[in-house]
């Protein structure tokens, strides 16, 4: 059995906690500390012992909604794609989880906790009695050489990047100054054409890029035309052997310059230059299926069965009438290209992100 521990952040050895192989940009300091700052939680890293030996550690925020006190490692609306454990070879992700629900219920006073790591598998689903939700993304294995990587991509992805190179398009690294604001106003574009709303504001972005980009962990891209006008810009944060698309918005009016592709394809090339092993795609909607499809779990228990049903409810709630207008979106699409009304899925996915 693991015994978890919290000491005082001033406490942590941050360095060692980055030398994890399974360290990912969500789970340094720099992250963390953005999430708690929209959040209004505590930072809580944990260690887990065996014994006398440290094994690992666990990442999340303590933070209350509706006055009820929730451990999240992420939490559903974070901007956040997984956080969870840091663990040695060999120890077990199920019975760190084991020990980190005792600690989350009897020793932080939680009633909700929730957990996100990347290597879970589809088959720790019913682990402890947890509710999951199946995370489904894509990945592209950056350690290919560059021809390769192009040549995995679809015919209509390549001419799309030789497009957007003969019609003057660049794509350049760029400073925090003003960034957040150019970058929401291309999103809003994005969001408008699907008749939805942004799902996070330029405040949100702001604190990303204060509290992330300093770090070097965060690549921020403007794409330009010719003419030298901002026409795209995503950012993409990457640590340790993984780059993550956290989002990218274009104007509708110069989409036929394909500002997006070209985009990804220096975002890829750019954290493949240092060092990123596997580039994740944030999400496994229709136009990334010519990646490598890949899954994980997000857990979720509650202390109490009517929280869970309360929380399962609110979240059903909350995201019905989006996924219906998306759907919508995605169908008129679908058949202004002649295809199917609705995109077929993976049909395997891969558990494990390997190593």
């Amino acid at each position: 059995m693991l015994t978890v521990h919290r000491p005082p952040l001033d406490n942590i050895d941050w360095n060692a906690l980055d030398a994890f192989a399974d360290r990912a940009f969500t789970q340094r300091r720099h992250w963390l500390e953005f999430v708690a700052s929209f959040t209004g939680g505590e930072v809580v890293v944990a260690e887990l012992h065996r014994a006398a030996e440290l094994v690992g550690y666990f990442n999340g925020i303590l933070f209350r909604r509706c006055g009820i006190s929730i451990l999240g490692s992420p939490f559903r609306g974070w901007t956040t794609p997984y956080m969870g454990f840091n663990l040695a070879p060999g120890v077990s992700r199920i019975e760190a989880l084991a020990s980190l629900e005792r600690f989350a219920f009897r020793e932080l006073g939680c009633l909700h906790l929730e957990v996100t790591d990347r290597h879970f598998t589809p088959e720790d689903a019913g682990a402890h009695g947890y509710a999951h939700r199946l995370v489904r993304s894509f990945l592209t294995d950056l350690s290919e050489p560059e021809d390769r990587l192009l040549a995995n991509m679809t015919s209509a992805c390549r001419r799309a990047i030789r497009k957007a190179e003969k019609s003057g398009v660049i794509v350049e690294p760029v400073g925090p100054e003003g960034f957040a604001e150019e970058y929401h106003a291309h999103f809003q574009d994005v969001f408008a054409k699907q008749d939805l709303q942004p799902t996070y504001s330029s405040a949100r972005v702001h604190k990303l890029i204060e509290h992330v980009h300093p770090s070097g962990d965060l690549l921020l891209a403007r794409v330009r035309d010719a003419d030298g006008r901002s026409i795209a810009t995503g950012l993409f944060p990457g640590f340790g052997s993984f780059s993550f698309f956290w989002g990218n918005g274009s104007l509708r009016e110069h989409q036929i310059l394909r500002p997006n592709e070209a985009l990804h394809w220096f975002a890829m090339r750019y954290w493949k230059q240092r060092g990123m092993r596997w580039h994740d795609w944030g999400g496994a909607n229709a136009y990334k299926a010519k990646y490598v499809p890949f899954a994980t779990l997000a857990l979720r228990k509650s202390r109490y069965a009517v929280l869970q049903y309360a929380r399962d409810l609110a979240e059903r709630l909350y995201y019905f009438p989006r996924d219906l207008r998306r759907r919508r979106y995605d169908d008129k699409i679908a058949g202004a290209r002649g295809g199917p009304a609705t995109e077929p899925r993976p049909a395997s996915l891969t558990a494990v992100i390997p190593q």
